[in-house]
């Protein structure tokens, strides 16, 4: 064996220290690798989570996009549930308990308020959960747009009773609703419909006695384009047995306006259009009347009056409820003129007549009136706080009747115990004194009938002092024409004549802010005058520029023609404070009329003019059966567009 010399020995030793040198730089070299890794992996794991996280919060958003979506789809599609539930509500509820003729008295008027209804309550997005329940269902919704309107030629009439009176009618409205509805996020969907709702009201029909004087307005005779209607504010209750017929201008009725006919006329120039509408339009013009009450088609017409019997028994007897002409007998037994002498029993050819007698010894008031026989000038006039004043003049005679309703009898009358009233009967020297007044026997009320067997002139007694007394109930029945010479004036006016009036001493304060034909508080004494002409006219003669007659006045009867003209010279403004029935429509020469109708003949069941002609009116009736409704669905548009 050779063994290593030392140099040997020291070479191998230094070439092991330089391999540990080199092997400790190679480790050093290596350090921190394990840490790259990890922040490698690291990097690699929050990579792969924030991907998670966008994903699935894409999908959170996206779900929720949906789900608000579609909660607002549902909300804006039970907006329309909503609302045409609300609309058959609002119609329903406009019938009547009992059944009248029609129903529903201003279809149209009803249609606008459902429209109004709508908007006022569900124009704001609302939500339809409260209480508990409030966060239970988040969406909601609004009505954007609603259009509800009758449909032309509705009303109809769809059975009729025995005798032709209407116990079944069909509505249809025709309508349009657009809905948005909302849920949580911002999203929002629309919906619209359109379609019919359809109303079915049946009953059976009864008939009432109603007097003329509950008409603001009355015409019989009313053909098809005979002439249109001057435009202008009209006041009460209108209804012809023919057709109403407009121009272009401005109409306002207050009130009711209904026909028989089933199409209204609109005149456009010469031209004259027929159609079931309130409204029409034509070569760019437009006629439309402002119905505040509505316009009622094809109604049932109104039978007018067959003859005066009634207002000559109602001198004789104060009731008026026999309808046979009395004989030259009974006015024999009954009248007696201002010297105690019977009405002739072979008729006479003038005179002035009162219903009392003395079989018992004074003079005793027995009926409802006086009688006056041939043509007549009379003056009404009232006297202290309760007299009513008739002078009657006859040619060359003037008979002066004063009836005082709450005056004593002085004790030299000798008239019967309790006895209230008096009547004086003078003409030139002679005076005769009456116990007692005329009276309407059928509700015991002071009234006086002035029957004129002739023509009247009436006047009061100069212009624009009083004529009618308070209190004082007055019926004038001419056999023909009226004529009204001067100012006939109530001493009290019950109604207002202009807008926003002014009456000092009333209370409360009346009637700042109200329309024209306004009851003045404290203003209703009872007063009243009818003026009726069976074959004759209303006329006016008067040498005023302006007059105004305070009367419910009425010229008509089966087969009449009377109608309100002006025979006289041209009047600047006739005022009417009433109503007017009457056959026929005549022009006059006339700037401006105003009609004001007193609402005292619609506002207090019964009250008209005593013994004032009246006619049958079919309404009332309690519902035979229910109401029923449906709902026809033409179209359905969903309008939402997703952005």
């Amino acid at each position: 064996m050779i063994e290593p010399t030392m140099s040997q020995l020291e070479l191998f030793s230094d070439m092991t220290a330089g391999e540990a040198a080199r092997d400790n730089d190679v480790r050093c070299n290596e350090r921190g690798v394990a840490m790259v890794i990890m922040l490698l992996i690291l990097s690699l794991t929050t990579a792969l989570g924030v991907g998670m996280y966008v994903s699935a919060n894409s999908d959170l958003m996206i779900n929720g996009f949906y789900r608000n979506f579609h909660g607002s789809f549902y909300g804006a599609d039970s907006g329309l549930n909503v609302a045409r539930a609300q609309l058959l509500n609002q119609v329903v509820s406009a019938v009547p308990m009992t059944f009248a003729v029609p129903p529903i008295a201003s279809p149209a008027t009803v249609a606008t308020n459902a429209a109004s209804y709508l908007t006022t309550n569900y124009g704001n997005f609302v939500a339809l959960n409260a209480g508990q329940a409030a966060n239970s269902w988040r969406e909601q919704f609004k009505i954007s747009n609603v259009t509800f309107a009758l449909a032309p030629g509705s009303p109809t009439v769809t059975t009729r009773d025995g005798s032709g009176n209407p116990t079944g009618y069909n509505y249809i409205y025709n309508y349009s609703l657009t809905s948005m509805g909302a849920a949580q996020g911002t999203e929002q969907a629309s919906v619209s419909e359109s379609g019919s709702l359809i109303l079915n009201i049946a009953a059976q029909a009864t008939a009432n006695r109603q007097s003329f004087a509950s008409f603001g307005t009355f015409v019989d005779n009313y053909p098809p384009c005979l002439g249109w209607l001057v435009p202008g504010t009209m006041t009460g209750p209108m209804f012809t047995n023919g057709a109403w017929q407009f121009t272009t201008g401005s109409y306002i009725f207050t009130d009711g306006v209904g026909q028989a006919n089933a199409n209204a006329d609109f005149w456009f120039g010469a031209r004259c259009i027929q159609s079931p509408t309130s409204s029409y339009q034509s070569r760019g013009q437009t006629i439309a009347p402002t119905f505040q009450a509505g316009l009622n088609l094809g109604q049932p017409a109104v039978s007018l009056p067959v003859n005066d019997f009634s207002q000559k028994r109602a001198v004789l007897d104060g009731l008026g409820t026999n309808t046979t002409n009395p004989t030259n007998a009974e006015l024999n037994a009954g009248l007696k003129n201002i010297s105690g002498t019977a009405y002739p029993s072979s008729g006479a050819a003038s005179g002035v007549y009162v219903a009392y007698n003395n079989a018992t010894g004074p003079n005793v008031m027995a009926g409802g009136g006086l009688y006056v026989e041939g043509n007549a000038q009379v003056t009404l006039s009232p006297s202290g706080a309760s007299a009513q004043v008739f002078s009657i003049t006859q040619g060359a005679t003037t008979t002066t009747v004063t009836v005082d309703r709450l005056a004593t009898p002085p004790l030299s009358w000798n008239c019967p115990a309790g006895t209230t009233g008096t009547t004086v009967i003078a003409s030139g020297a002679t005076t005769t004194n009456v116990c007692s007044v005329p009276m309407n026997n059928t509700n015991s009320q002071a009234a006086t009938m002035l029957y004129v067997n002739g023509t009247v002139s009436l006047r009061g007694p100069a212009a624009g002092q009083a004529a009618v007394q308070d209190g004082a109930q007055i019926t004038m029945t001419a056999r023909n024409d009226l004529t009204i010479t001067g100012d006939v004036l109530y001493k009290t006016e019950p109604v207002t004549t202009t807008q926003n009036q002014v009456v000092p001493g009333t209370s409360p304060p009346c009637c700042a802010g109200s329309p024209v034909a306004t009851l003045i508080p404290g203003h209703d004494n009872n007063q009243v005058l009818g003026l009726f002409s069976l074959t004759g006219n209303f006329n006016l003669n008067t040498t005023q520029t302006n007059i105004q007659v305070d009367a419910a006045v009425a010229t008509i009867s089966q087969g009449g023609t009377g109608g309100i003209r002006n025979i006289g010279s041209a009047i600047n403004t006739y005022t009417h404070m009433g109503s007017q029935t009457q056959n026929s429509i005549y022009n006059a020469a006339i700037t401006t009329e105003n009609i004001y109708f007193d609402r005292r003949f619609t506002n207090r069941p019964g009250f008209a003019p005593p013994w004032f002609p009246s006619t049958t009116i079919t309404t009332g009736g309690a519902l035979a059966t229910n109401i029923t409704s449906t709902i026809q669905r033409v179209q359905w548009i969903n309008r939402t567009t997703l952005q």
